[in-house]
């Protein structure tokens, strides 16, 4: 696996796959690991999973580096990446008792009958590349603490951060075999997935990916989550504060150099605010700093590979031969690294890429509507349900148009993003399940009834 460093084109390092030994190893490593981890007090998992916290906290600078050098993300944005991390070990450490407590029936004198939430066994998780980091600990945090054991699957570009990840939890003092990195391509994911000792996995990726994963998992009767892409609509209403909408959309959509599932990239904008809008949202989009993402100024460093780009890029060039408009950006920046400039398209027509697929990267489509209804017309009409973001002054009218949107989580007055105190999932084809709170700490547990007479 080389690691090219898409500010540079560099390969600065290149690491082993794992052999067919190896990744046997680690199976059996998995399978020995849950069946003392399992037993062992939740209150001493919770324990340790705060410590993996104070060791994110404790190396920050050094595993946001890491993932700024594999994926080209700002390095302030890499370093708040890992914060976050820190945050959902803490978040798992002090409610996960709570969450998986008993919960007890009405039931006959004389008879105790409870629903009691145990371990799956080992989860395979198939991870991307975007937020190496976080994807990451937003499974492992929940199905570690709940006494499942993992096995990662990272996305190849990033094995350095794989094996951060690893050496967090090592650090932690969490028992060898509970999280192991398999450092494997995407052919061999398959075999690791019928293997009996793999019980359930999760996904966060590409429609193309959750299909595989989810059809080999159906065909063995094993449990998915899955997190796939999002075209999330950012709804700007007639009575929106436009400042705020400008200013929160602009973050939105050019955030991690727009590689984000749940980026806002459908802009719609009631008529009576469209001008000032767009006026608005083109100037602070041009303000974006495009450049080295280890300076601390940058706003928007390089996409994540050169082949990533090329296909952003081809995706914009179609749109605008549909008839979109480029009213900035829309072209390569002419300099080493795989740098794409924040971009605006408006005249999207109907079907075009920018309209009907997921752009992965800095590229935001708006559009114009005449009424409330249109606007909700619009942002349903896409085969992605993962995030909206809605902006009224009347919260009211903003909640009232949040039930009306096929999404998992819809957003008024912010922006879309996750969070562990609340769940986090799509519909669609943004994918099932969800993770994070209480929801995630249960995807993969047996939800066990024990009936005592």
């Amino acid at each position: 696996m080389d690691v090219v460093n898409p500010a540079t084109g560099e390969t600065v390092e290149t690491y082993e796959t794992d052999s067919s030994a190896e990744v046997e190893a680690k199976l059996d490593r998995a399978t020995d690991a849950f069946e003392t981890w399992r037993d062992r007090p939740l209150r001493e998992r919770e324990e340790l999973l705060a410590r993996a916290g104070e060791v994110l906290r404790e190396n920050k600078h050094e595993y946001a580096e890491t993932m700024t050098e594999e994926m080209g993300k700002p390095i302030s944005q890499s370093t708040g990446e890992v914060e976050k991390c820190a945050w959902v070990c803490d978040h798992y450490a002090e409610h996960a008792s709570a969450y998986l407590e008993p919960d007890g029936h009405p039931s006959p004198p004389g008879t105790r009958v409870k629903t009691v939430y145990d371990p799956l066994g080992p989860v395979l998780a198939v991870m991307p590349w975007n937020f190496p980091l976080w994807q990451v600990f937003r499974f492992a945090a929940p199905y570690l603490v709940a006494g499942n054991v993992g096995l990662l699957k990272h996305a190849s570009n990033v094995p350095g951060s794989a094996l951060a990840i690893e050496e967090v939890f090592r650090e932690a003092g969490f028992p060898e075999g509970v999280f192991q990195t398999l450092l494997i391509p995407s052919s061999a994911v398959e075999d690791v997935l019928v293997d009996h000792r793999v019980r359930a996995a999760t996904l966060t990726g590409s429609g193309p990916a959750g299909r595989a994963v989810a059809s080999t998992a159906g065909d063995n009767l094993k449990k998915t989550v899955l997190e796939l892409g999002g075209s999330d609509p950012f709804v700007v209403l007639d009575d929106a504060d436009i400042e705020a909408a400008v200013e929160t959309g602009t973050w939105a959509r050019n955030l991690n150099g727009g590689q984000s599932c749940i980026a806002a990239k459908r802009f719609i904008v009631h008529t009576d605010v469209y001008d000032a809008f767009v006026d608005r949202f083109v100037s602070e989009v041009e303000s974006l700093t495009v450049g080295d993402p280890t300076n601390g100024d940058t706003d928007v460093g390089p996409q994540a590979r050169e082949g990533l780009m090329a296909e952003l890029h081809e995706q914009v060039e179609a749109s605008v031969e549909a008839g979109a408009t480029v009213l900035t950006g829309g072209e390569p920046l002419d300099r080493d690294g795989a740098f794409y400039p924040p971009t605006v398209l408006a005249d999207v027509p109907e079907g075009c890429p920018a309209d009907a697929e997921e752009t992965f990267g800095p590229v935001a489509s708006v559009y114009e509507v005449d009424d409330e209804a249109a606007a909700i017309e619009k942002a349903n009409d896409t085969e992605f349900g993962l995030g909206a973001s809605v902006w009224t002054e009347d919260r009211h009218r903003g909640e009232a148009i949040a039930r009306r949107i096929d999404a998992g989580c819809v957003y008024v007055n912010e922006l879309v993003k996750s969070d562990p105190r609340v769940p986090f999932g799509g519909i669609k084809e943004s994918g099932y399940g969800r993770e994070l709170s209480e929801p995630g700490i249960k995807e993969f547990v047996n939800r066990k009834t024990v009936w005592v007479n």
